[in-house]
């Protein structure tokens, strides 16, 4: 087995955390990975994984050799790319991060028109809100709402939205509908806390401003949680557009206080500190900034240095 092939087999071994779940995606027997793995120790003359009875993992001299060897490899099959023209699609695979609810919302339906245009490809998407370190994850894009809280790291505002007072048309018929900000004082609110989003809010018309401290009993720290409870008429919630489109447009749910506006909510592609981004990456970054401004709901910006001055939704 050849050096670049046998570097292959080592980044599949760390993705997949098996020596199984590398040769299924190989088409190779299990002992031939090994025994790969073993000849490139041998050849290194370093230990590049743990091996316990339930997964491998890469020791820190294998963790810094799978970034820069993964790192080689992505180049040798965009260079091949490349020689073949524009029209070539990719393969291998593509590991992304998503929080909740834009997971849900935007990402996976719009994974299999992406997919179906690359269909030697595969995704592995990483569900979760937190700020997870993408290297440690072996993330190649995350995709991030709200504050860009570390300014170091690469990355591309992809979309832009409003933040919205949302509820369901049975709440408010119930409740009234507020008239102004001060308004919301009185009613059921769903509070997203921070740092996702919090009681205190400042609304804007024109020069004027109105700030506003809510009271909620229902609490959440989740996305979903908080779509959840709107949708079951608990309440009102301040929120991004994103994260009740679908019923936004279904008229499911309706946006009060549409004269007053509030600081925008902005998504990001992320990319992991050092590495620069793969051309699947990148493409999938395009793609859903394309779907985004399609559905009309979005306003895209390449401005890679803007900051966010809204809450993330």
């Amino acid at each position: 087995m050849d050096r670049l092939a046998a570097m292959d087999v080592f980044v599949r071994v760390v993705d997949a955390g098996s020596f199984s779940g590398a040769a299924k995606q190989l088409h190779m027997g299990q002992s031939a990975v090994s025994k790969a793995i073993a000849k490139l120790e041998e050849r290194l003359c370093v230990r590049l994984l743990l091996r316990t009875t339930r997964r491998l993992t890469p020791t820190e001299a294998g963790r810094d050799f799978y970034e820069r060897v993964k790192r080689s490899i992505e180049e040798v099959h965009e260079a091949e790319l490349a020689a073949r023209g524009a029209s070539a699609t990719f393969s291998g695979r593509l590991r992304i991060q998503a929080t909740v609810a834009f997971a849900l919302v935007h990402v996976i339906p719009c994974l299999p028109a992406f997919l179906a245009q690359h269909p030697a490809l595969d995704v592995d998407l990483v569900i979760d809100d937190r700020n997870i370190n993408l290297v440690e994850f072996g993330i190649d894009i995350g995709l991030r709402v709200g504050h860009r809280r570390n300014s170091m790291l690469s990355d591309r505002k992809i979309a832009q939205c409003r933040t919205l007072v949302i509820g369901t048309p049975s709440y408010f018929n119930a409740a009234g509908v507020p008239r102004i900000p001060a308004d919301l004082v009185r009613h059921r609110v769903i509070i997203y806390e921070e740092p996702l989003g919090g009681a205190t809010w400042i609304f804007r018309q024109g020069a004027a401003e109105a700030s506003v401290s809510l009271n909620g009993r229902v609490h959440l720290n989740d996305t979903v949680g908080v779509r959840g409870c709107v949708l079951a008429d608990l309440g009102l919630a301040i929120a991004s557009e994103w994260m009740f489109a679908p019923e936004l447009k279904a008229k499911t749910v309706k946006a009060v206080l549409a004269d007053w506006s509030l600081p925008p909510v902005e998504a990001w592609a992320i990319f992991p500190t050092g590495r620069q981004a793969s051309a699947k990456a990148r493409a999938l970054a395009n793609f859903i900034e394309s779907q985004m401004s399609i559905s009309g709901i979005t306003s895209s910006s390449r401005n890679d240095n803007s900051s966010c001055a809204g809450n993330p939704g």
